[in-house]
């Protein structure tokens, strides 16, 4: 899929990050991007917009980015249950990346994300 066509859900409770992470989205050709502040939200987006990718944070409130992503794969409908997910997070911890892997994510990326790294981790999620 060529990314610039890829539909994406932003999931971050830091609006300033969501923001930036967006921002950076569109800089490289992605046009239909959609922000969530937290998990709860984002299962609702992702069952109304059925995205190619989520691109979510790990520690929100009150849903954070793991409960969500075991929500997401558990729904009935599988077009959304097998959404394709990279997480990001400033944590980057052997026990936070243990928690994260078993999820089935296809990246994780350390905030604040690199726009080249950003690319690099979308082009591969959507080949």
């Amino acid at each position: 899929m060529n990314i610039t066509k890829a539909r994406i859900l932003v999931v971050d409770d830091d609006r300033l990050m969501r923001t930036f992470v967006a921002n950076s989205l569109m800089r490289i050709g992605i046009q239909d991007v959609h922000e969530c502040e937290h998990g709860g939200a984002a299962l609702i987006s992702a069952v109304k917009l059925q995205p190619d990718l989520i691109l979510t944070d790990i520690h929100m409130e009150p849903m954070d980015g793991l409960e969500f992503v075991k929500k997401l794969r558990g729904l009935p409908n599988q077009a959304v249950s097998h959404t394709k997910v990279i997480f990001m997070s400033a944590d980057a911890s052997k026990e936070t990346l243990g928690a994260a892997l078993p999820l089935g994510i296809l990246g994780y990326i350390v905030k604040p994300p690199k726009l080249e790294a950003l690319q690099a981790k979308i082009e591969a999620a959507l080949k």
